[in-house]
């Protein structure tokens, strides 16, 4: 099944995002984000099509995950306060 999937992605152009076995540092930041993704959105209720689910995803990472979520990594920012910072320090300099 796996060399199944491996020779789909290739076919295709594509490589895998997955790391080697045993490093599984490598999936953590997407593990985080899928459990929370589960929580929040996925278990919410039972969604009636696949593009009300979509829209709902969509919405909850724009608006929840992006804007409301502090990460540590970004110096207790959100991902989008820790982007205006950056964009107004390159402005700064640049001037």
């Amino acid at each position: 099944r796996a060399k199944k999937f491996l020779q789909a992605l290739e076919h295709h152009g594509l490589v895998g995002s997955m790391g080697r076995v045993g490093a599984a540092g490598d999936n953590a930041a997407k593990e985080s984000f899928y459990s929370l993704l589960q929580n929040n959105v996925l278990d919410a209720q039972p969604w009636a099509t696949r593009e009300e689910l979509r829209l709902r995803i969509v919405r909850w990472i724009e608006r929840t995950y992006h804007r409301r979520r502090k990460q540590q990594g970004l110096g207790k920012l959100t991902p989008v306060a820790y982007e205006e910072k950056l964009i107004t320090q390159a402005l700064t300099l640049a001037a």
